[in-house]
């Protein structure tokens, strides 16, 4: 089995005029996305450090592996969730609904990765999703990328693991 560890940027629709009454609430950010060997609290907390600001407000599950978020500098809430679905959809629906979209993007488009390669789809992911109201953006984006890069060699494309995603940390 794989672990994947996610963070999603919750942010707040602002309230326009009568055209936009549907377009307010919560919705899902910017999000990242990255395979972990574990559930640790080293692993865990290792993996927020490197995408998350410090000082954030970050609402997880009542895993034992996020009890020293608080000691690492973020403003930590636990959610008793215990596998209860209606706590779940209450208090972290947005992280719910990344996770579930990304399940079915991997299942529907690609039918199945392999964990030699999972890094890569999460980034491609990751990538996707942050710029999916801006297409334009997001093509400029590639061609910038792809213009300061080369191409895999067959040694690296099967190397034991793919390069994380980098950028902006989340509440930053």
């Amino acid at each position: 089995m794989v672990l994947v560890a996610g963070a999603v940027e919750v942010k707040q629709r602002k309230h326009g005029g009568s055209l936009n009454k549907r377009r307010t609430g919560r919705y899902a950010g910017r999000v990242r996305l990255a395979v972990v060997p574990d559930r640790s609290a080293k692993s865990l907390g290792g993996f927020i450090e490197r995408v998350v600001a410090p000082g954030t407000t970050i609402v997880t599950d009542d895993w034992n592996g996020y009890a020293t978020l608080g000691k690492l500098g973020y403003l930590h809430t636990a959610v008793a969730e215990r596998g209860d679905v209606q706590v779940a959809e209450t208090f972290l629906p947005i992280i719910h609904l990344a996770f579930s979209n990304l399940k079915t993007w991997l299942r529907g488009i690609h039918h199945g990765v392999s964990p030699q390669h999972l890094q890569a789809y999460l980034n491609e992911f990751t990538f996707r999703f942050n710029r999916r109201f801006y297409p334009f953006n997001a093509f400029r984006s590639l061609l910038g990328i792809a213009g300061d890069v080369t191409a895999p060699t067959y040694a690296e494309l099967y190397a034991k693991q793919s390069r994380p995603t980098t950028g902006s940390r989340l509440g930053s």
